[in-house]
């Protein structure tokens, strides 16, 4: 559905610290980091889109995260979820919801919420149901 998600940031090396552990614990490969432009993008193994672009906004205006706005990553089991979520929050992001079941939403959701360091929302979640024995 998507070509791909892009989310400013305003201190490109803190947000790649931040993002390059998130991506990692959900298995998301590094397409392109560019340092000097600076942006940086992910893509899942093996596909050239949908991915991921960080950057600082392309105006030149500060970085304001939007209200009301979040990106949600797939995870592929609950121990990612989990995973994934305990990498946020040691590389600078925020807590918004620890990672649990969500029934509001269906009854296998199982997700977590966090911010980055410049305050967007992130969601990783998993739609599947717990794996056997689990």
């Amino acid at each position: 559905m998507y070509s791909h998600v892009f989310v400013s940031v305003s201190d490109f090396e803190r947000a790649l610290r931040f993002y390059g552990a998130v991506m990692d614990s959900l298995g998301v490969e590094l397409r392109f980091c560019e340092r000097e432009r600076p942006w940086a993008g992910w893509h899942s193994a093996g596909a050239a889109r949908p991915f991921f672009v960080i950057c600082k906004p392309f105006d030149g205006q500060p970085h304001h995260p939007g209200n009301g706005q979040m990106v949600a990553f797939a995870a592929a089991s609950r121990e990612v979820v989990g995973a994934t979520y305990q990498a946020a929050l040691e590389n600078g992001g925020t807590c918004e919801g620890p990672p649990g079941l969500r029934p509001q939403y269906h009854d296998n959701y199982y997700g977590a919420y966090f911010r980055d360091p410049d305050g967007n929302k992130l969601c990783v979640a998993c739609h599947a149901p717990p794996l056997a024995g689990a």
